[in-house]
């Protein structure tokens, strides 16, 4: 079994170094992992691309870069679908922000728990013993407002973290999504993008699991890029057009 990491990445220069240090020590103090890591340039204006092929050793490192800023959806349907290729069935692709705030020893909780049966596994902010440093007041009461909300409008089972990128799939059930929805998945923007794909994967019958997520906004360089309140529209314009046709 071979884990693919995506990473999609939009002037993270200064964020990439840290993440590849914990790839490289949880490649190698677990045993027998094989570790590939498909890192998607955005078209970064600072020296992302160079910090990665410099910082890369001892990883097997696939860079794929747009010409040009795509935004956050493109990019990650775009490493997720080249990772999903290269894939086996039974090998597990992990989605992750490549600014530091995902710790990257949570892969093998997740990969656990697809080797237990799930194909989704959710790195969850909403589960015990999931810890949120970092993230003001104000956002963290937004986010868990929005996941009440999804949880009472399309509830899936095993499932409180609607929106959190960080996660597993099983590549077998990726494929699957990728045959019958194509550039669809390119229908929702931004962070929405990853509640659109959550739903799909749920109605073509995905078993979907949580593990408690350690998020560290603390240790993110940089300003966050999310712009709030665009989000939360595209995001709920997402769960109504999903639930409307379920």
């Amino acid at each position: 079994m071979k884990i693919f990491i995506v990473l999609p990445a939009y002037n993270e220069a200064e964020n990439i170094p840290p993440i590849f240090d914990g790839l490289r020590r949880i490649a190698r103090d677990t045993y027998n992992l094989e570790l590939a890591v498909v890192l998607v340039d955005d078209g970064s204006t600072d020296d992302t691309v160079e910090v990665a092929r410099n910082s890369g050793d001892g990883l097997a490192l696939d860079i794929v870069r747009n010409e040009s800023n795509l935004g956050l959806a493109a990019t990650f349907v775009r490493g997720l679908e080249h990772a999903t290729r290269a894939a086996g069935d039974d090998d597990i692709v992990v989605c992750m922000d490549a600014d530091n705030t995902h710790v990257p020893g949570s892969v093998l909780s997740m990969m656990r728990n697809v080797s237990e049966g799930r194909d989704v596994v959710i790195a969850s902010r909403y589960r015990p013993g999931s810890v949120t440093r970092g993230v003001p007041w104000f956002r963290r009461l937004l986010s868990r407002g929005m996941s009440i909300l999804f949880r009472v409008v399309y509830p899936i089972p095993g499932v409180r973290d609607y929106s959190c990128g960080y996660r597993a799939y099983r590549a077998s059930i990726l494929k699957r999504l990728f045959e019958s929805e194509g550039e669809s998945l390119l229908a929702s923007d931004g962070f929405s993008c990853m509640v659109r794909i959550l739903l799909k994967l749920h109605k073509q019958g995905a078993i979907c699991g949580e593990v408690p997520m350690v998020l560290r906004y603390d240790e993110k360089a940089g300003a966050s890029k999310m712009a709030v309140g665009r989000t939360v529209v595209r995001t709920l314009s997402v769960l109504l057009s999903e639930r409307l046709s379920r």
